[in-house]
């Protein structure tokens, strides 16, 4: 099965690359926060931004985007020093992508802060259904014309390690001095085939992180593929330690993280690697974010206009969408995600 992104209509970006969608929120000690969302890197084509994210900070407040520009609000009752961050890729053949997205980060505003991975998935899943019920047409489970999209998130709070709920290819990056590292895995036709012991991890990373296509596998509202690539479910599937070949049992959908206090963390759709060969562009990451004197503002600064005005060869039209995170003090754990995994692939 190949579910591709739908049709962009062409519409003049809301939001412009270098504003700062995180500026006027605060996210407690410890804890800096940038985030940009454009349409298109490109200057001759400027699709509809199907793009989104949210952002609430420690005191409730929030920004996502609707209509392709920022909107601000207040969650009433949130609980003070927990923050919630997420980055999502709508798509659909139906044209809903942006729709879509803006569903979900709309009422993920509605979700209660969770402490635990128990309460977290299953807050979530239960918004999937809801949202799946809300988009149905008649016939969308043959053609699979439903829209959908990504949602990677991380639920911080106080004193706790962050929480991870992922769905789709936007990704997790672990950024330092060395190596942009993924901590998520691609719900993409490729980790079906390695679950079901047909790729191993070299064939599997370079067809993920090697090449680029415009696959994708599983996404919240859509459903997934990965028992039969010809049958679409309605339900999501975790992919947790029990379902995945060993080479990707440390990367789980849904986990607590352990940090590293020496890194820059960035939540991104999947147009800030849209290129033919995106591992040349990556290895460019550490030294475009991981300074240590940058801000993440200025660090994500630098990673959007390196994209813009000095792109990877064969660059693709896409949205970009990224959160730059950075933890000091809170949250650390020295038991972080090794980077010698990489060896296991490369």
């Amino acid at each position: 099965m190949r579910f591709m992104r739908g049709p962009c209509a062409e519409a003049p970006p809301a939001t412009d690359a270098m504003t700062c969608l995180a500026d006027g929120l605060a996210f407690g000690p410890g804890l800096t926060v940038a985030a940009r969302s454009a349409a298109s890197a490109s200057r001759l084509v400027v699709p509809e931004n199907q793009d989104n994210l949210l952002l609430i900070d420690a005191s409730g407040h929030a920004v996502r985007l609707y209509g392709q520009a920022p909107l601000r609000t207040r969650v009433a009752g949130w609980p003070a020093g927990h923050v919630r961050l997420a980055v999502l890729d709508g798509m659909g053949g139906h044209g809903n992508g942006r729709q879509a997205a803006e569903a979900v980060a709309t009422a993920l505003l509605d979700v209660p802060a969770c402490r635990t991975l128990h309460e977290l998935s299953s807050r979530f899943d239960t918004l999937h259904a809801a949202l799946q019920a809300r988009f149905r047409q008649p016939g969308d489970a043959d053609t699979f014309r439903r829209p959908g999209t990504t949602l990677t998130l991380l639920e911080i709070a106080p004193g706790q390690a962050p929480l991870l709920y992922h769905v789709g290819d936007s990704r997790l990056y672990e950024v330092t001095a060395d190596v942009a590292l993924p901590l998520t895995i691609d719900h993409v036709p490729a980790t079906g085939y390695a679950m079901h012991g047909m790729l191993g991890a070299r064939e599997w990373w370079q067809q993920v992180h090697g090449e680029h296509r415009p696959q994708i596998a599983q996404a919240f509202i859509l459903g997934n593929a990965f028992a039969n690539p010809q049958v679409l479910d309605d339900g999501l599937r975790a992919l947790d330690p029990a379902s995945l070949p060993p080479f990707l049992r440390q990367m789980a959908d849904r986990r607590a993280l352990a940090l590293r206090p020496d890194a820059l963390y960035l939540l991104a759709t999947d147009g800030l690697w849209a290129c033919r060969e995106p591992l040349p562009w990556l290895a460019r990451w550490p030294r475009l974010l991981s300074d240590g004197t940058a801000s993440v503002n200025e660090a994500l600064d630098g990673l959007f206009h390196a994209w813009t005005n000095n792109p990877p060869p064969q660059l693709y039209i896409d949205n970009m969408t990224a959160i730059a995170i950075r933890f000091s003090g809170r949250n650390i754990d020295q038991t972080a995600l090794p980077h010698s995994i990489l060896t296991t692939f490369c």
